[in-house]
């Protein structure tokens, strides 16, 4: 597999892209960016949801056994498609394969409306799974490449929260279509179709969403890369800004590589980044184990401990994905402003602590439903912006070259943790549904050791986080193709 290079191999340019990108203000592009792109969160909200409620489970004849294996069938695939859409996108570049992540989504998920028995459905939903994934790493790497330094925390974060808003509208439909309103076979069905709906939409805007200059930049393509950059400032100039010109001095020296192997792979995260890799495997660990130990079983809190029908648990959803949403669309430019370690510390920490006083809460007897989601809500109002800081941070740490297989790397460790492991545990913790009179005590702990965990999190974000607020992604990380590379990034908690 090769890439087109415009220069010879080991060919020296100087390049102003970054620089010209980051000094950008905001405008009408990179709204288009955000809609375009940050759409991948909400398809993965709303299929988590969907699937969740089971209603093809009577239709095509399941236990409740095949029922959880179709949930991690979807998981695995998601991990699947990063790893491997993760190497393709930072070979062959962000472009191509958002919009080939996106159709395969697109297709498998409108399919698995059609499913007659279990295997169809299985291979299916795997499929649809591994486009999400790849779109994980495509959309992620294209988002911080392409936002100005100043905005891509906020954007960022927000992005990445937009998932309980797909969430929601998943619930929301749900209460439809598995109702007495809707024939029992079709209203799951049209679920499936949802998603592919909402992406048919969105493939058009994609359609103008150019390749990242950077990108190009580190694979010779530098005179498509000042060609995208100039298209970029005529739309910004349309919009009535005026840009000032950029210094020669902020260029940056590149020999372009074609690609980069295993080997050097390794040496970038065990031998230069060290310290970066376990913040990453860090934050993506203690986030995932905490979201997805109270997300897959909150409605078995309700039925099992409140006496809440498994009809109406969807009711007591939607506060608490309206803080999972609200926490990072109100907290996220702070990660620009105070900055990325603070708030880190700060959502990490206080969403550990809210859970630790719930757990005491919850072991008293003295909540309710109500009041148990309530304390939900708050916590995962700040977890929510913590976790979508831990994608922005494995994000951005890291050098251009290898960004998207960073965050598919540590995706698929975050989901082997969170995905398996937390909902399994959990889930024994809660014990038997017929016992009238439940012993809260093993899931006391459980919220305990949760909480715990969230908060060592916050720690090591504080003690080996970078400060790369604000900050060009070629300061935070030197792309391994600068001539100059040699350990020159923003130290890990002193600048």
């Amino acid at each position: 597999m090769s890439v087109v290079t415009d220069e010879p191999k080991g060919a020296v340019h100087r390049s102003l892209v970054p620089a010209r990108m980051d000094r950008l203000p905001w405008a009408r592009f990179h709204w288009l960016v955000v809609v375009g792109l940050g759409v991948s969160w909400i398809l993965d909200g709303l299929e988590i949801q969907i699937v969740s409620q089971a209603g093809y489970q009577d239709s095509l004849g399941l236990t409740t056994a095949q029922v959880g294996a179709v949930g991690s069938v979807y998981l695995a695939g998601e991990v699947a498609g990063a790893l491997v859409f993760g190497r393709i996108t930072d070979r062959l570049g962000r472009r191509k394969l958002f919009m080939v992540t996106l159709g395969i989504y697109l297709v498998a998920s409108g399919l698995a409306g059609f499913s007659w028995d279990l295997w169809s459905l299985l291979v299916l939903r795997f499929i649809a799974g591994t486009g999400i994934g790849g779109e994980y790493t495509a959309i992620n790497s294209a988002i911080d490449e392409l936002i100005p330094s100043h905005y891509r925390g906020r954007v960022d974060i927000a992005v990445n929260g937009t998932y309980w808003g797909g969430a929601a509208i998943g619930a929301a439909a749900n209460l439809y279509l598995l109702s007495d309103q809707v024939p029992q076979n079709i209203g799951w069905r049209i679920g499936f179709l949802i998603g592919p709906t909402i992406g048919v939409a969105i493939i058009v805007l994609r359609r103008h969403i150019p390749e990242s200059p950077r990108w190009l930049m580190t694979h010779g393509r530098q005179a498509e890369a000042e060609q995208v950059v100039d298209d970029i400032e005529d739309r910004v100039r349309a919009d009535g800004a005026e840009l000032e010109d950029v210094p020669d001095s902020k260029a940056i020296e590149i020999v372009p590589e074609k690609s980069i192997t295993y080997r050097q792979m390794a040496r970038v995260f065990f031998g230069q980044y060290p310290r970066r890799s376990i913040l990453g495997f860090s934050m993506m660990v203690t986030q995932a184990f905490l979201y997805n130990a109270i997300f897959f079983t909150y409605a078995l809190v309700l039925e099992h401990f409140y006496g809440v029908s498994k009809a109406h648990t969807s009711y007591y959803f939607f506060p608490f994905a309206l803080g999972n949403l609200a926490g990072p669309l109100l907290m996220g430019h702070l990660f620009d402003t105070i900055g990325r370690r603070k708030m880190i510390l700060l959502t990490y920490g206080l969403s550990g602590l809210l859970l630790l006083v719930s757990a005491f809460f919850f072991h008293a007897g003295v909540l309710n439903a109500t009041t148990q989601t309530a304390f939900w809500c708050v916590t995962f109002f700040f977890a929510s912006a913590g976790a979508s800081s831990a994608y922005l941070t494995v994000s951005e740490i890291f050098p251009l070259e290898l960004r998207a297989q960073a965050i598919s790397f540590f995706f698929a460790i975050s989901q082997g943790a969170g995905g398996v492991v937390a909902p399994f545990l959990f889930g024994h913790l809660i014990g038997g549904q017929n016992n009238p009179h439940p012993d809260r005590t093993p899931l006391f702990w459980g919220y305990v050791i949760g909480a715990i965990v969230m908060m060592i999190g916050g720690a090591v974000g504080w003690f080996l986080g970078v400060n790369a607020e604000r900050q060009s992604l070629e300061d935070v990380a030197r792309p391994i193709s600068a001539r100059d590379n040699g350990g020159g990034a923003v130290s890990a908690a002193t600048t």
